[in-house]
């Protein structure tokens, strides 16, 4: 097929879908340079997108201006004017099907998979085998738009800014940061046995912790390092765009199946990820971190997965995490630095 113009990219959320896309979007931007992309996605997530050179941004403002049918199709009419040739749609959800169908140009949505994680999720009769990760998802979209040459990649590591200077000085440590909150609990690993972990962490020679999460997280994280020497709480106290930055820097990220670990893993930052009652094989593990996956107990806990999100848990898998060691958690941590 003769070669798109302007493509327009849509993934409205979450963080992580966002991130898991830009190893997709930087590969895609370096086999096809006479393309114009154009990610939509919400303000929030501009700095991700940010990222990638030569990427321009359009954002979604589905809670004012583009709310409704009618905020759709005056989003369809903005973009029109941009000039937009062929649409990817990596969310397939109701407002990029309508968006689609206003823009009426050539276009390629996602296969999300949903029988497959249903039949894996299912308590009886589980399919317990990996599915297509979300980068493969990705790339097939692109693919069924005629571009086949996508191999993602990491980003390139930037330098740190000024900010991000002030924090991490010049030290020799290698850094690591702890990303220790999830949107659902099921995912979470038990604040006490983050404690443990983090406290193992800073009896090692060499080593400095930064805490990443939300500014109302600022309290808690607090708590898990008052013993601590050598850990520092960033949240609450760089911008969004500063705290990628910073995690560009680090020499390692532990995260739960979360955001954050999809930030670190865009940059190739060595990841470990905990799992409660969600799993890889649903395809979400970060981008090439398969092998920094720490698992909860299946042969005690055989309904995990209970969902693909995490926010189902049967009576008597509260705990599922806890069979996750923090000594294994270091372990693993250490192996990769």
């Amino acid at each position: 097929m003769q070669q798109p113009q302007h493509i327009l990219v849509i993934r409205l959320s979450a963080m992580g879908d966002v991130a898991m896309l830009i190893p997709v979007i930087y590969a895609f931007a370096k086999a096809y340079p006479a393309t114009k992309i154009t990610v939509l996605s919400k303000t929030f997530f501009k700095p991700i997108v940010d990222t990638v050179p030569n990427v321009h941004f359009v954002a979604a403002e589905t809670k004012t201006h583009h709310k409704g049918i009618l905020g759709i199709w005056r989003l369809s009419r903005q973009l029109k004017k941009l000039g937009i040739t062929h649409v990817a749609d990596t969310h397939n959800v109701l407002r990029s099907k309508m968006l689609r169908f206003f823009l009426g140009i050539p276009n390629a949505k996602i296969d999300k998979g949903r029988a497959e994680k249903k039949a894996l999720t299912q308590t009886e009769n589980k399919n317990f085998k990996p599915l297509k990760t979300t980068v493969q998802r990705y790339i097939a979209v692109f693919k069924n738009l005629g571009f086949s040459d996508i191999n993602p990649e990491a980003l390139p590591r930037p330098d740190a800014v000024d900010e991000v200077l002030k924090i991490i000085g010049k030290t020799k440590h290698k850094l690591i940061g702890i990303a220790p909150f999830a949107a659902h609990q099921g995912k979470q690993y038990p604040l006490d046995l983050m404690k443990e972990v983090i406290q193992k962490l800073d009896q090692e020679a060499g080593i400095h912790v930064f805490l990443f999460g939300a500014p109302n997280e600022e309290a808690l994280l607090h708590t898990l390092i008052q013993d601590s020497r050598n850990a520092n709480v960033v949240a609450g106290t760089l911008t969004f765009p500063q705290e990628i930055n910073l995690i560009a820097q680090l020499d390692a990220m532990l995260s739960m199946d979360s955001g954050n670990g999809h930030l670190a893993a865009m940059y190739g930052v060595p990841t470990v990820s905990l799992w409660g009652v969600t799993h890889p094989y649903a395809g979400f593990a970060p981008f090439k971190q398969e092998d920094n996956c720490l698992l909860s107990d299946r042969t005690k806990y055989p309904a995990i997965p209970t969902s693909t999100y995490g926010n189902k848990v049967p009576a008597g898998y509260e705990e599922v995490m806890r069979t996750i060691k923090p000594q294994d958690v270091v372990t693993k941590i250490m192996s990769l630095l």
